[in-house]
């Protein structure tokens, strides 16, 4: 982004494995506050997952598909490059209970310093959505239930594939 610039840019980190209608509350929401979003999904060295980086970033763009303002790319390293790098003002991160609020902020402060100028900004989530996680999505799914009210369409497909091979 120029210095002419004035598009306000956030990111949206995470590692997406798989995208969930939670995060898609979350990115639908920060879209209405930034210019540009940037969904940033982090690379293979992060943690293990169940989908490749490729997968990840194939699901969250198919699930973006058609909103205004968002963009899906990778990053590996530290977020505050990623974030430099894409010319973002703010984190955008979503809080579903005092355990997340905890370990977003000692986040948030590290990114602080190691980037003053970049601040993150924390949304609570959506009641629907507050006990959405890919973990617990990834679970249900592996002991056969019903992971459709949890993700988006394209998803479901792929996770029954991946958790229940014939």
């Amino acid at each position: 982004m120029g210095q002419g610039d004035t598009a306000r840019t956030a990111i949206c980190p995470g590692s997406y494995d798989p995208i969930t209608n939670g995060h898609l509350d979350m990115i639908r929401r920060a879209a209405k506050v930034f210019d540009r979003v940037v969904v940033a999904v982090a690379g293979e060295a992060q943690k293990e997952h169940l989908f490749s980086l490729e997968e990840r970033l194939a699901m969250a763009r198919e699930a973006c598909a058609g909103l205004e303002g968002i963009e899906v790319r990778a990053f590996d390293g530290l977020l505050v490059e990623a974030a430099r790098e894409v010319g973002a003002v703010a984190i955008v991160k979503g809080l579903r209970d005092p355990a997340d609020a905890v370990f977003e902020a000692r986040m948030a402060y590290m990114n602080r310093t190691l980037m003053p100028a970049l601040d993150t900004i924390f949304m609570l989530a959506d009641p629907n959505y507050i006990h959405i996680t890919s973990s617990l999505v990834k679970w249900i799914c592996r002991l056969g239930g019903d992971v459709a009210p949890y993700v988006p369409p394209g998803v479901i497909e792929k996770l029954v594939a991946r958790l229940r091979p014939r």
